[in-house]
């Protein structure tokens, strides 16, 4: 079911939106039968719907034998539990339902820690809708009834639950902040973009490495990988894939998994990657500049890449539009073994801009430290001379150091 404003950007785009919507339900297990659509100057503050839409919904439901009402927008409480009184059928809205799917992907600890905490802070305020059923006695004190003492027990348990959650997840963040410092210094990429635009695809074609879950669904992985990458040429980056982001995220999700996120806020650069075969991969694109810029990293900079283009009908065509609006934005594949190349180019060009040009002598009978250069930097020019092995060497100014090279821009 989906409100739109008339004459909202929104409202001529239901139709996308409630595909995306049909796909949530299929990935949370659920078969969708049918869907309805309204729009509305304003929406109804008890139930959202007009009171002759929520009828019909209620006839709709009763003639395909539904037994869940799923809505795009989020609800308010109140909203929820009268819908659920008049339509006689468990309610649910975008945000529970991106909730439940989160639930049942998160294979981690932290990652269930983080579904769970979103979870809870979504129920809180909904709590005296699951309590209806009780007998509520309204009155001063001495007079409430069991549900209502429940309800207040549950509320009690429920935040201190969140504040538990809460001081697990500093001591997370407080973990990945210790594992940062002690990994070797390489540039640090973050791939950020929609859901199931192709980013764990895209790691696993930059690694080699098979064993990368890949799926083509929504919310596919939540767990936070990072991979490092040879890009060829002596030149090697740490590449990390974040959960994929989605349109009216719940913010209580993007809260929880900040500390999965700052894996991102700590990258040299963001890798956005975009789903160029999408109808609507420019709504797709401003949804994750949104959230990025809740995130706070709006500043950091930026690299787009546009994927999945094997399945453009012209990709010399949409290369031409792209390059028009976005010149340094490049164009990816995961179908080919070439489709990355251009990739992984731009990464190496990234990562040379941050080595200086340093020459170093190396006896000609030192074998193993001459490898040792060939493994570190990018040889530019080798000589042979009677004081030794003389090479120009593009490399980071902390492996420099390291291996006692002298700097000698050329």
């Amino acid at each position: 079911m989906a409100v739109t404003r008339k004459g909202s950007r929104e409202a001529g785009q239901v139709g996308e939106h409630l595909d995306e919507l049909a796909r949530l339900v299929d990935t949370a297990g659920a078969l969708v039968v049918g869907r309805l659509t309204q729009q509305v100057a304003s929406p109804n503050s008890s139930t959202l719907l007009g009171e002759g839409k929520v009828e019909e919904l209620r006839t709709l439901i009763e003639e395909l034998g539904a037994t869940l009402a799923i809505f795009d927008e989020e609800l308010a409480p109140v909203q929820g539990a009268n819908l659920e009184r008049e339509l006689k059928v468990r309610v649910m809205d975008r945000a529970e339902l991106i909730l439940d799917i989160f639930s049942t992907r998160a294979r981690t600890a932290e990652a269930k820690l983080q579904v769970e905490l979103a979870q809870l802070q979504y129920l809180l305020p909904r709590l005296t809708r699951m309590w209806t059923h009780l007998s509520r006695i309204r009155g001063g004190i001495g007079l409430r009834g069991p549900g209502e003492t429940q309800l207040e027990t549950d509320r009690r348990m429920i935040r201190q639950k969140i504040q538990h959650h809460r001081g697990k997840l500093r001591d997370v963040e407080r973990h990945r902040e210790t594992i940062r410092g002690g990994r070797q210094k390489l540039l640090h990429a973050a791939l950020v973009g929609y859901t199931n635009a192709g980013k764990s695809s895209l790691l696993r074609a930059l690694t080699g490495d098979h064993d990368i879950f890949v799926e083509d669904r929504l919310f596919a992985t939540l767990d936070t990988l990072t991979r490092e990458v040879d890009l060829g040429e002596s030149v090697r980056i740490r590449v990390t894939d974040t959960v994929g982001f989605i349109r009216k995220l719940p913010h209580h999700l993007v809260a929880s998994f900040r500390a999965t996120l700052e894996e991102a806020r700590e990258a040299d650069i963001l890798l956005h990657v975009i789903d160029a075969s999408h109808a609507e991969w420019e709504e797709q694109m401003e949804v994750v500049d949104q959230v990025l810029g809740e995130l706070e990293l709006s500043d950091r900079p930026m690299l787009l890449v546009f994927n999945k283009t094997d399945q453009l009908e012209s990709l010399t065509a949409f290369a031409t539009r792209i390059k028009a609006l976005y010149p340094q934005a490049i164009f990816a594949t995961t179908m080919t073994t070439t489709g990355v190349d251009a990739v992984k180019a731009a990464l190496r060009d990234l990562v040379r801009a941050g080595r200086p040009t340093v020459r170093v002598v190396v006896p000609a009978a030192d074998g193993k430290r001459l490898a040792e250069v060939y493994r570190a930097g990018e040889v530019l020019t080798r000589e042979d001379t009677d004081e030794g092995v003389v090479l120009t060497v593009r490399l980071e100014d902390w492996r420099a150091r390291r291996l006692s090279l002298t700097n000698g821009d050329t």
